[in-house]
């Protein structure tokens, strides 16, 4: 045996994993291919779309709301927002909190009227809505999207885990000559895993495997968090000793104005935390814009609402995984919580082999050195689980947006639903490979994953939560305006970081947010492309001017406070600080944000109250019934109990 090879069978068998745990990994594997592959045997003879892409409406409200967090919860979130968690506090866990009330917000204004349009993907909407063009430019888009940005992201950080779980980080061999690395035959391990029952299968193999990922990550996920507390109050520690030193820590005084234990960063005590999520504007800010894009018009998320048996199903799924995502944050970032009281301690009582080289490297070092033998290849699992969800969800959407929306809508008009199913399979064997290539290019110098894909999406994110949301609920809203706003998008995003590279990207996209919405309402405002409004006058009118003045009331007031806190700061005497002004406080902790919040809500108010007013109507505008919008009890109850637990959080964490 070589030297080289020596030393990779020595760096494994050191790695801390025993039999227990492999064990644990390889049942794992073994239990996703078989369920995968059996389900896809199940239901082989079925070769329609709607089978295959839509799991022939067979899913139920708890597999909704399994696949939906398990496709969710990847090594973005465990290995980028554990890692960002790590360098910069809990303010990152606002991405999960603010989406539980976003999904709520969804459940009851959006995906009624989505499930009412049964289409197969958010490209045909547009279609349908706007023109051809509006459809095809963002079918290549978010074809991108998902190859260039979520394939390679998840693939990357898992795989960069992976090896330094495992003890071979940076190491390889040779096959013919050719030097393979460890994370590249792991991303190559992932991406077969995941193609394999999700080509094969469709959704329905992705979503009902998803139940059982489900299982493992929150299981899984739960029982790293009690170690990890466990392991920070010491050897032979407790739970509660473990919090008992970590409350101690951070309420010192050395330590108090350290953001990482509040949810709401101030730029004077965190500028690079700051920086990821900047104060208010996590609450108000365009983190909205990103919410509704991913949760209402993400294909892959979107994709298992309509593959539900029926709306009342669909929200319930909905509903679920936004009590799920109120977990997360325990889940991802009590690890790295721990691991940064740990490292920063003068107790000796945590010693620890190897060294955290980067912020996304911690989830695998604090699971390497402080998690027991079983739980070790638990966490594992967990990461796979993660990864291989998330990855066959993506997949599986690429997959459809290419058959439904380019193959058969420019390339075989005819084509049958056995052939689009082919070609499906064929678009994911296309991307991975694509993936593959592209995946070390891409991500090679990347410090921190989850600030890599958020920053990228939120290029597109402005225009997509305009032009659909306003598709949907505007009477109004023309094709030429989402020309213009699609057009623009990306541009305004490049232009923004080149002129302010120093602002937070999520004011940036807010900024982008409030140009493309005027945009949009001026150009809707001149249609001529109408006809009257007569479906459900009535009803709309009676319904919504309320709402209308409330709506606008909310935005004047926001945009005033954001005005008052801008201006304010330009006559602060050189004294000002932010324990001693409001004014300095107010933009020590992102009151512009308001100016985005203040818009958003404004363009609602606009909807509300010209849906109502207005004589005319886009000739190919949504006609919807209020009725659409009824609630029942558990929406009532779950949506008041979510909102109330996250207000207690920020109100505690501030």
């Amino acid at each position: 045996m070589n030297t080289h090879t020596d030393s990779i069978t020595d760096a494994i068998s050191t790695n801390g994993l025993e039999s227990l745990d492999y064990i644990i990994i390889l049942t794992y594997i073994v239990l996703l291919l078989g369920l995968g592959f059996l389900l896809g045997m199940r239901d082989k003879h079925k070769t329609s779309t709607n089978d295959y892409f839509l799991a022939g409406n067979s899913l139920t409200w708890w597999a909704v709301g399994a696949s939906l967090i398990a496709a969710n919860i990847s090594a973005e979130q465990i290995i980028g927002m554990s890692g960002t968690g790590y360098a910069h506090g809990i303010a990152i866990s606002a991405y999960e909190l603010m989406a539980a009330v976003t999904i709520v917000v969804i459940c009851r204004w959006l995906l009624p009227i989505m499930m009412d349009q049964r289409v197969l993907t958010f490209p045909q909407f547009l279609q349908k809505r706007y023109s051809d063009t509006s459809s095809l430019s963002f079918s290549i888009v978010y074809l991108f999207l998902y190859v260039f940005v979520n394939l390679t992201s998840v693939a990357w950080l898992s795989a960069m885990a992976l090896e330094q779980m495992l003890g071979v980080a940076g190491m390889g061999f040779n096959i013919l000559g050719v030097y393979i690395s460890f994370r590249i035959l792991f991303i190559l391990i992932l991406f077969f895993i995941a193609g394999a029952y999700s080509i094969y299968g469709g959704m329905v193999s992705v979503a009902w495997t998803d139940v059982m990922q489900f299982v493992f990550i929150i299981g899984g996920g739960i029982a790293v968090a009690i170690f990890a507390l466990q392991a920070a109050g010491g050897e032979d520690g407790t739970i509660k000793d473990g919090l008992k030193r970590m409350l101690a820590f951070f309420l010192d005084r050395e330590h108090y104005n350290d953001s990482h234990m509040h949810l709401i960063v101030q730029k004077t005590h965190s500028y690079s935390g700051f920086d990821n999520v900047p104060g208010i504007a996590a609450i108000v800010g365009s983190v909205w814009v990103t919410n509704i894009s991913y949760w209402a018009y993400n294909q892959f998320v979107t994709q298992k609402a309509l593959a539900a048996r029926n709306l009342e199903h669909a929200q319930k799924g909905f509903l679920f995984a936004a009590s799920m995502k109120m977990l997360i944050p325990f889940i991802v970032l009590v690890p790295s919580i721990c691991a940064y009281y740990m490292v920063n301690t003068e107790n000796e009582e945590f010693p620890a082999t190897g060294e955290i080289l980067s912020a996304d490297g911690v989830y695998p070092w604090f699971v390497t050195n402080f998690i027991p033998t079983g739980v070790r290849g638990l966490a594992i699992v967990v990461l796979l689980a993660g990864a291989t969800s998330s990855l066959a969800s993506m997949l599986n959407s690429t997959s459809t947006i290419f058959s439904i929306d380019i193959y058969q809508k420019y390339i075989k008009k005819d084509a049958s639903e056995r052939l689009l199913v082919s070609i499906g399979r064929i678009t994911s064997v296309v991307a991975l490979i694509l993936a593959t290539l592209a995946v070390h290019p891409l991500l090679g110098s990347v410090e921190q994953g989850f600030r890599y894909i958020q920053e990228y999406s939120s290029y597109i994110y402005p225009a997509v939560a305009i032009l659909l949301t306003m598709g949907l609920m505007w009477k109004l809203a023309s094709d030429k305006a989402s020309l213009w706003v699609a057009g623009l998008t990306i541009p305004l995003s490049l232009l923004f970081k080149w002129l302010i590279p120093d602002v937070p990207f999520t004011f940036r996209a807010g900024y982008v947010y409030i140009i493309l919405l005027i945009v949009f309402v001026v150009l809707s405002l001149k249609n001529k492309n109408v006809i009257p409004n007569t479906a459900y006058l009535k009803e709309r009118r009676m319904a919504t001017r309320k709402g209308a003045i409330f709506l606008s009331c909310v935005s004047v007031l926001s945009i005033l406070v954001a005005l008052v806190a801008t201006v304010g700061n330009l006559f602060l005497p050189a004294s000002a600080t932010p324990e001693n002004s409001v004014i300095a406080y107010m933009n020590d902790i992102g009151f512009e944000a308001f100016f985005f919040f203040g818009f958003f809500i404004g363009g609602y108010a606009l909807v509300a109250w010209t849906n109502s007013r207005s004589k005319v109507q886009d000739s190919l505008a949504v006609d919807f019934s209020l009725k659409l919008f009824s609630t029942n009890r558990v929406y009532k109850i779950a949506g008041t109990l979510i909102g109330i637990i996250i207000a207690l959080l920020y109100i505690l964490l501030w």
